[in-house]
């Protein structure tokens, strides 16, 4: 479909100081993102501007002088750390006789290379073809003169409206296989809330940890590496906190700045984990100088997901990288955890996390003691099948005295429609 160069691995990168916030960028973080594509770097030109140029992105001057080092270092890709207009990618790939990819398109090649699971390469291709469809006419800009109106359209019309329609048919056939993925997740979903099982959902910026966190609390094996989107495809393991029993920790993909909006689409079933938890950890690397930064665009996400309202705890890590650094739990007025500091990678502090953990949630169950006389065996196999009798012995008139642990919403559910009169059973409770 694309008549362009070709692109290698030597790169020169681009990257372009602006006065306004929204545009601005950081330098580290491409030369990050661009080491985790496995590019070679080569030269890195800078500059800045008040606002992008229509044609170029950068100056005239400024793309001579790119050109200039293209030609110098025999560089196969030139790699932007901005988003490029379909238009300013075209006349700066005529000019530089050069690949150009603009950060979304290193994003998208990261994580193509990243997606191991179906569901996690069926997301990239549809992101990849969302993006690529933008893109789609350039591939045919000597054809462009035959478009027109009745009797001129020729082959070139023919060809961009055959690819477009390729284009539309493998999204849809992808679009259906995530919701097939949907389905199912929303299945498990339905099965963990039958059972009350609280979801933590971990979330942050990318390369802040999470990964490393997930195995140090699940002792799994997941992939971690100190690299941007290490990790792509989620993945759910169970853990056993203290007061409340067994909960679901889920590992999801690492925000960015600027995430691409493809990007966000296609991986709506992925980050739907992250809109329904029960609780957010958000893992934040307390050691990068642009920790406050990486905290609000990874709230931005949130937001734009429909998770900013769900309840969040942050975690602090790599307390280790600093020098006054100390492992502890901060609280808000309310005594309730806000903030842990812990290093995930040698575990120091994770039992303060699992103290948060048990504080933040435990708060949601009921626990009591009941006296059940043998009329009410109805209920009694009720709580057997919620699995929250925590101990079970006879009186001796024949009832059943209970230490039951429940969610408050279980509990509720007991009341009305079960048993409205099961206080009065209740012969002791932590309330």
């Amino acid at each position: 479909m694309f008549d362009r160069h070709e692109a290698g691995e030597r790169a020169i990168l681009v990257h372009v100081n602006f006065n306004d916030e929204g545009n601005r960028e950081n330098l580290h973080e491409l030369e990050m993102l661009v080491s985790s594509a496995g590019v070679g770097s080569l030269f890195t030109v800078t500059g800045s501007r008040s606002r992008p140029h229509p044609k170029y992105f950068v100056g005239s001057g400024k793309a001579e002088e790119i050109a200039e080092a293209v030609r110098l270092y025999n560089a196969d890709v030139v790699i932007f750390n901005h988003a490029l207009a379909p238009r300013q990618e075209r006349n700066l790939e005529a000019l530089l006789e050069c690949r150009v990819v603009d950060r979304t398109g290193l994003i998208l090649d990261i994580f193509s290379q990243r997606a191991r699971t179906h569901e996690g390469k069926l997301q990239v291709e549809l992101a990849q073809l969302r993006h690529m469809s933008t893109r789609l006419i350039r591939g045919w800009t000597h054809l462009e003169r035959q478009k027109g109106g009745i009797g001129m359209r020729g082959p070139g019309e023919t060809q961009l409206e055959t690819d477009r329609r390729l284009l539309r048919v493998r999204m849809d056939t992808i679009l259906r296989r995530l919701d097939k993925v949907v389905t199912k997740r929303d299945q498990g979903r339905r099965s963990r809330k039958r059972r009350e099982i609280p979801t933590i959902s971990l979330v942050g910026y990318t390369n802040a940890g999470k990964s490393t966190l997930f195995n140090r609390l699940t002792d799994s094996e997941v992939y971690a590496a100190d690299q941007l989107f290490a990790t792509l495809d989620p993945t759910l393991r169970r853990i056993n906190v203290s007061d409340v029993g067994e909960v679901v920790l889920a590992d999801t993909v690492g925000f960015i700045r600027h995430l691409p909006h493809d990007l966000v689409a296609a991986f709506k079933a992925t980050l739907t984990e992250t809109r329904e938890a029960d609780l957010l950890l958000h893992v934040v690397d307390c050691a990068d100088e642009n920790m406050h930064g990486n905290i609000l665009e990874v709230e931005t996400v949130l937001k734009d997901i429909d998770a900013g309202e769900v309840p969040t705890l942050m975690i602090c890590n790599k307390v280790d990288k600093l020098d006054d650094g100390k492992c502890r739990i901060d609280y808000d007025d309310e005594n309730k955890p806000i903030r842990v500091w812990l290093s995930a990678i040698s575990g120091q502090g994770t039992e303060f996390l699992y103290q948060a953990l048990t504080e933040r949630l435990a708060g949601t169950m009921k626990v009591v003691s009941l006296r059940l006389p043998p009329m009410q065996g109805n209920i009694v196999n009720h709580l057997y099948n919620l699995d929250c009798i925590a101990h079970e012995e006879f009186a001796e008139n024949g009832d059943w005295l209970l230490d039951i642990r429940m969610t408050m919403i279980d509990w509720q559910r007991l009341k009305k429609h079960k048993c409205n009169n099961i206080d009065d059973f209740i012969i002791g409770s932590e309330d």
